[in-house]
């Protein structure tokens, strides 16, 4: 078998595991109300199998670093589910989530002409998460309705996470780690919610989501900030599943919280 025939048929494969790991994610988000559905559509859904098959490619070194990358545009994430749950409150899909992903563009244009460090890139997701929880506090408690889902939906996010997948796995061996790491978070699992969720239940419903999943997006720092810290000493292995673990443990925690603070 020659190596490009071994390389798409591998790349086919990645994409489809990958797909089925965030169909999965996204019903159970979109079947759990606005608080779970927040936390789920943080966790690693697109960025952990990704950054499996980087680790695969090209080692531990080139994944600590990419984490980095994909800290730095997290915070851009923050500020994209920000603009979107504020926009959607009065504002068509069409207005909101193209506000949001101008709002995501310009930040990505601008701080992509700026090297940034470790504490450079913890600075900037503070401020984020701090802004934003203040911006969208008094959006995340709306009832969400009973919705059904379509066939087509899965195949829209199944084929734009495949997508995603496809293009870093591909572009990693040309754009080296960091813009592989910025490409790994694009928002895609919040962008696929929006699409289905908003046309059906509405902007502030589709809103409570994406202000839900702010703090959530806050834990994910932490966990790329953990992978970027850990991945040579640990090695690829270890790394990740410390990643996961940290993860999931503050979207957790985060849970917990807000249902002591509901029953309180």
């Amino acid at each position: 078998m020659s190596p490009e025939l071994y390389f798409a048929l591998t790349l086919l494969v990645r994409m489809a595991v990958t797909a089925a790991f965030l169909i999965a994610a996204t019903v159970t988000a979109e079947r759990a109300g606005p608080l779970i559905g927040g936390l789920v559509a943080t966790l690693p859904i697109s960025a952990g199998p990704i950054y499996i098959f980087l680790a695969i490619d090209h080692g531990a070194h080139f994944v600590g670093e990419s984490a980095l990358g994909s800290a730095v545009t997290n915070a851009f994430n923050i500020a994209f589910a920000v603009t979107y749950a504020l926009l959607a409150q009065r504002r068509s899909l069409i207005v909101s989530l193209g506000g949001a992903f101008a709002v995501w563009a310009v930040l990505s244009t601008v701080f992509r002409q700026v090297p940034l460090g470790i504490w450079e890139t913890i600075a900037i997701n503070v401020i984020a998460l701090g802004t934003g929880h203040v911006l969208v506090s008094r959006l995340l408690h709306v009832q969400f309705p009973r919705m059904r889902t379509y066939w087509y939906d899965y195949v829209l996010r199944a084929a734009m996470v495949a997508i995603l997948l496809g293009v870093v796995v591909t572009l990693s061996y040309h754009i080296g780690p960091a813009a592989s790491g910025n490409l790994a978070v694009f928002p895609i699992v919040l962008s696929s919610l929006i699409l289905i969720l908003h046309p059906r239940v509405g902007g502030p419903a589709t809103a409570a989501v994406l202000s839900n999943a702010v703090v959530g997006l806050g834990g994910f720092a932490v966990a790329m900030l953990v992978l970027h810290l850990t991945a040579d000493a640990l090695g690829s292995v270890l790394s990740l599943l410390l990643t996961l673990i940290v993860s999931v443990g503050i979207n957790l925690l985060v849970f917990a919280t807000r249902r002591r603070g509901k029953l309180a």
